[in-house]
């Protein structure tokens, strides 16, 4: 979404970004997201047993029904840095509730950006209080947050969306992510924050958030790194009304979902330096962890991601990365089809026109991979990208 394109801001929120000297770049580095009043929270994180500081921090915290706000800042993940990164969590927390006028525990916080590094508290904590003193429900300071986020990605990742309930209400949503490189999350290096004034008990907003989480954020990849500051947090306000129930809340589920699918697919899109989209379908499986299992394992591989980089139809590649994934499968149950075309049936192959497949796969961003097993119906849709030689170079000179 361009800064352009218009917003919907949820009531009740305000945000912005700005430069707090973080990045050696002089970028905006640190955002804020601020409620007017305490709101459910909820939060998905990553599995890496190398937690960053602001995860352990959040993950202590959430659910909850008393967030005031998110704090995020780019250049320094804050990861890898032992009890001082975890004290500095705590006090970035510490300079906003005291902003606020609320408790630390009142506020999230989030970190990106180089691992292994201390932050910079004299900038951050600058940061915190120009952040959230110039935080605004204009547009713009959401523009501005979803900017100030950023590492790698080329382009912000915003999403908004307003429904009318059943019952009358007006519901907005609005989710901010970032993500390019590092992208591998099993939740539950991305970030995901959503903010919403449907009002919503934590309970009920973690379980639809985990949902949601489980079928987008969990089912996209770069290269397959688990991050070590994988987050998503979810906001919801609106106190003082009845939480939603019965029709309006499956309405609502399904705005997190739309809005969790919009976001992880701007992810792998923005692969650094991808030049395709690569949708992973995997269908006829005996459950959804299954269907994952074969999903990240073509997902992840070197060698497919290369051959639709070269617009190779090399369907042997993915056929033996969905062999290797281990879920047991009889050779004879499985079938592909690449864009539509089939490539390969009951485990023997299909003759089609390579050059022809080709192109489509040159001409077009986006690829469509689709394996079918007959074992069941469960499935799975799973987002990766291509590998080129632009991601070896950045991530060769990452800090050098």
């Amino acid at each position: 979404m361009s800064d352009a394109a218009p917003l919907e801001i949820p009531s009740g929120f305000r945000a912005s970004g700005v430069k707090a000297g973080i990045k050696p770049s002089g970028s905006p580095d640190l955002a804020v997201i601020v409620a007017d009043s305490t709101c459910s929270a909820a939060g998905a994180f990553t599995t890496n047993r190398v937690a960053a500081a602001p995860v352990r921090w959040d993950r202590a915290i959430v659910p909850s029904e008393a967030i005031r706000a998110i704090v995020i800042n780019a250049g320094n993940a804050n990861a890898a840095t032992g009890a001082e990164g975890f004290e500095n969590a705590r006090r970035t927390a510490e300079v906003a509730a005291e902003r606020l006028g609320c408790q630390a525990e009142h506020v999230l916080v989030a970190s990106t950006g180089v691992i292994g590094h201390q932050l910079p508290m004299d900038r951050v904590e600058a940061g915190v209080i120009a952040a959230i003193d110039a935080a605004t429900d204009d547009p713009s300071g959401f523009h501005a947050a979803s900017a100030a986020i950023l590492t790698t990605d080329s382009r912000p990742k915003v999403v908004s969306l307003r429904r009318k309930t059943e019952t009358g209400k007006t519901i907005r949503l609005l989710g901010l992510a970032k993500g390019a490189a590092m992208i591998g999350p099993r939740m539950a290096t991305m970030l995901g924050f959503l903010v919403t004034d449907a009002r919503v008990q934590m309970g009920t907003l973690q379980g639809i958030l985990s949902e949601a989480v489980e079928e987008t954020f969990n089912c996209i990849s770069v290269e397959g790194h688990t991050s070590t500051n994988d987050s998503v947090l979810m906001l919801s306000g609106a106190r003082g009304e009845l939480p939603l129930r019965g029709a309006d809340l499956t309405l609502f589920a399904g705005m997190v979902r739309e809005a969790c699918e919009s976001l992880s697919r701007m992810i792998p899109d923005d692969g650094e330096g991808a030049t395709h989209l690569i949708t992973v379908e995997v269908r006829g499986c005996r459950d959804r962890d299954q269907a994952r299992q074969v999903a990240r394992a073509v997902a992840d591989s070197p060698l497919v991601k290369t051959a639709i980089h070269g617009a190779d139809p090399n369907w042997g590649r993915i056929v033996s990365a969905a062999g290797y994934s281990g879920v047991m499968f009889d050779e004879s149950e499985l079938s592909l089809d690449l864009d539509g075309v089939p490539l390969y049936r009951d485990g023997a192959p299909v003759a089609f026109d390579a050059a022809a497949v080709s192109d489509r796969i040159k001409n077009n961003r986006e690829v469509t991979i689709t394996l079918t097993l007959k074992q069941g119906d469960a499935s799975i849709r799973f987002w990766t990208c291509d590998l080129t030689a632009e991601y070896v170079r950045l991530n060769a000179d990452y800090t050098t």
